[in-house]
């Protein structure tokens, strides 16, 4: 099995240890929600590019870095990190990232150089693989549609940041600490 189809269910079991291992308060769930917030969005304004398999997203944030889901992904774990004001639950991040997102990158870099070619090519030249550019750069071909941020189904994501986020408040609030 790829990394890229245990990354999800290693997600949630990282989750819920995460929830064990936090201890918030009030400024780390504020500074925690931003953060969180921040790559909400990025998340939707990639959603609203991809159309995954079928056309190389290069416009909207796609023209930033080849991959701002994964960077916006990053941004609502370092956000739940700083919710859960725990040392441990931010190793924790750390190293889920560092285990599952540079492996899942590579492979769909060697996914899309073989279905887009030169295409892929121009764009992997121009665009950096992870952390963004400061202005735009290659192709941009791709628009922002409000239909692909539905059709990828960003609303999951988006759903579990507020739960996330309430039961970190519920923990903060009502389970004592061992």
């Amino acid at each position: 099995m790829s990394l890229s189809r245990l990354r999800v269910p290693a997600g949630y079991v990282a989750g819920v240890a995460l929830l064990v291992l936090a201890r918030p308060y009030p400024l780390s769930l504020a500074v925690g929600a931003a953060l969180a917030a921040a790559g909400e969005a990025l998340r939707i304004w990639a959603s609203g590019h991809i159309e995954k398999t079928q056309h190389l997203a290069t416009g909207g944030p796609y023209a930033l870095t080849r991959n701002p889901l994964y960077l916006g992904s990053l941004l609502v774990g370092l956000g739940v990190a700083v919710a859960a004001a725990s040392v441990w639950a931010a190793l924790l991040a750390v190293a889920y990232f560092a285990l599952f997102y540079p492996a899942v990158m590579q492979e769909e870099a060697r996914f899309l150089r073989a279905k887009f070619g030169e295409l892929y090519e121009r764009w992997a030249a121009a665009v950096p693989m992870f952390l963004p550019r400061l202005w735009p750069a290659g192709p941009r071909a791709s628009r922002f549609q409000w239909t692909r941020v539905a059709r990828n189904r960003e609303w999951r994501t988006a759903l579990a940041i507020p739960l996330l986020a309430l039961a970190l408040y519920a923990r903060a609030r009502w389970v004592p600490w061992p």
